[in-house]
């Protein structure tokens, strides 16, 4: 029996070779429904320790709980990717490791190797520690799931201690947290009179940003083959949330992911979908060339920012940084002072930036090709099935929220635990085999997937002539 080039060699399905009715609809729901794997031990308590908010200081080292996590981790994850059980090395990987140690090496040239020992150690850790987390535990489309559910059930479960915050004016889960061990600082930031939701996290924004990033994760994982109204109830609910941070960088990042998944489903049926959009994108980039006294970057700047002043800031950020930049192209500042104007404060919003004033132009360099080889790879990968399209593009969507906030904000602590486990939790998809894809069908019934995987079937490869339909294995052989 062939099954889209599939041989079960059963004469009892004979008469049907070369064709294969759909199976009836429940059949394909359950099909397609992940399977009862649990998520790894690893990765769920990494997922647990960013939200919590307690900081233990150990000597001049304060210590999050996601940091003695990944402490304890990112040995045996570097030895398990180094001995092949994360996959094929990939080059994010490398590119990635390689910003690590040239961080490491700025660091000892502009400050001495005894003050850079602390912050270099501490770089490694939550660098690599949370990217071999995704990258050794997220391993197919049953992890990738079970991560995005778990991830929408902190999300809601959130919610209602942020809207109790915005409406009262007190963090009452924090203060839970502050009563039993040292916990972050109460920022009791303002905005149009309302209080900016920080619940368990360092400062509002990087609640908005880890709550946004939910946003395609539900949508388009957790929500793939469900009825629709309960996909974008839970989709507004992890909207709902991360705009109770009232910041301008986690709207952006909603309005991004929302952006991209309209155009994906009005023309989910032209296979130049996204080809269109990166059409335009050029098209618009063009635009701003050459039609506008900004920068690219800049234009970006001043436009997508809600508040008029803080995009204005930000250009004068831009401007001082980027000059920082020049003036220090091979190993940065470190974390030394930079040239700007006597108001300004000493924070840099802008995560791609900073990176390249801190260890130079190559540091700056290295974690973005990192963000690229992951991404381009990812994008390009052929021959996926429907989940694994869907799953695919909702890591792609969030990657391209995440760079494009990275203009405007800068990711620390629990945002970039986040955003960097992120980037390794997709990696996986560049290692699915051919012979994966047949689980991951939901066209295909629980008997035939159990047959194709039995016998060492290649889903996707071409079909049995039809001259050849029909015959025993020992004929085809002969033949």
């Amino acid at each position: 029996m062939a099954i889209d080039g599939v041989y079960t060699g059963s004469r009892r399905y004979r008469d049907l070779e070369g064709t294969i009715p759909r199976a009836p609809r429940r059949h394909a729901i359950g099909a397609d429904r992940p399977g009862k794997k649990n998520l790894p031990l690893p990765v769920r308590l990494f997922l647990a320790s960013l939200v919590l908010p307690w900081v233990v200081t150990v000597g001049p080292v304060s210590l999050s709980i996601s940091r003695v996590i990944l402490l304890a981790m990112v040995l045996p994850c570097l030895a398990k990717w180094i001995g092949g059980g994360s996959g094929r090395i990939r080059a994010p990987d490398i590119a990635l490791l390689l910003f690590c140690l040239w961080s490491a090496l700025s660091l000892i040239v502009v400050h001495g190797p005894i003050f850079a020992v602390q912050p270099a150690g501490i770089l490694f850790v939550e660098t690599m520690g949370a990217y071999l987390v995704a990258r050794c535990y997220i391993r197919d489309a049953d992890d990738f799931f079970n991560m995005a559910r778990l991830l929408f059930r902190v999300v809601a479960l959130l919610f209602p201690f942020a809207l109790l915050e915005v409406l009262t004016g007190r963090n009452v889960l924090l203060e839970l947290f502050a009563a039993i061990l040292p916990s972050y600082p109460d920022s009791n930031d303002l905005r149009a009179g309302l209080r900016r939701a920080q619940v368990v996290f360092e400062h509002a924004i990087l609640f908005g940003i880890c709550a946004s990033s939910a946003l395609a994760l539900t949508h388009l994982v957790l929500g793939h083959r469900i009825p629709l109204f309960q996909r974008c109830l839970k989709t507004g609910l992890v909207g709902a949330t991360a705009l109770l941070s009232l910041s301008s960088a986690p709207i952006a990042a909603i309005v991004v992911q929302a952006t991209l998944m309209i155009w994906g489903a009005l023309f989910r049926k032209s296979p130049y979908c996204w080809r269109i959009l990166w059409c335009l994108f050029l098209a618009a980039y063009l635009a701003v060339v050459f039609g506008s006294n900004q920068s690219p970057i800049q234009f970006y700047i001043s436009h997508f920012t809600f508040d008029p002043h803080t995009g204005w800031h930000r250009l004068l950020i831009w401007e001082f940084g980027s000059a920082s930049v020049l003036n220090n192209p091979l190993f940065g500042i470190g974390f030394g002072g930079w040239a700007r104007s006597s108001w300004m404060s000493t924070s840099v919003d802008m995560f791609w930036l900073l990176n390249a004033m801190r260890y130079g132009i190559p540091g700056g360099l290295l974690i973005l090709l990192s963000f690229f080889t992951a991404f381009l790879g990812v994008s390009f990968r052929k021959g996926l099935d429907e989940r694994l399209i869907a799953y695919r593009t909702a890591y792609l969507i969030v990657m391209m929220a995440f760079f494009l906030v990275g203009w405007t904000v800068h990711f620390w602590g629990t945002a970039y635990l986040w955003f960097i486990f992120l980037l390794g939790s997709g990696v996986w998809l560049l290692d699915v085999r051919i012979d994966d894809r047949v689980r991951y069908r939901p066209d295909l019934s629980d008997d035939l997937r159990r047959t194709a995987r039995e016998r060492g079937a290649l889903l996707g490869g071409p079909s049995l002539p039809a001259s050849r339909r029909g015959m025993a294995p020992a004929q085809r052989r002969q033949s």
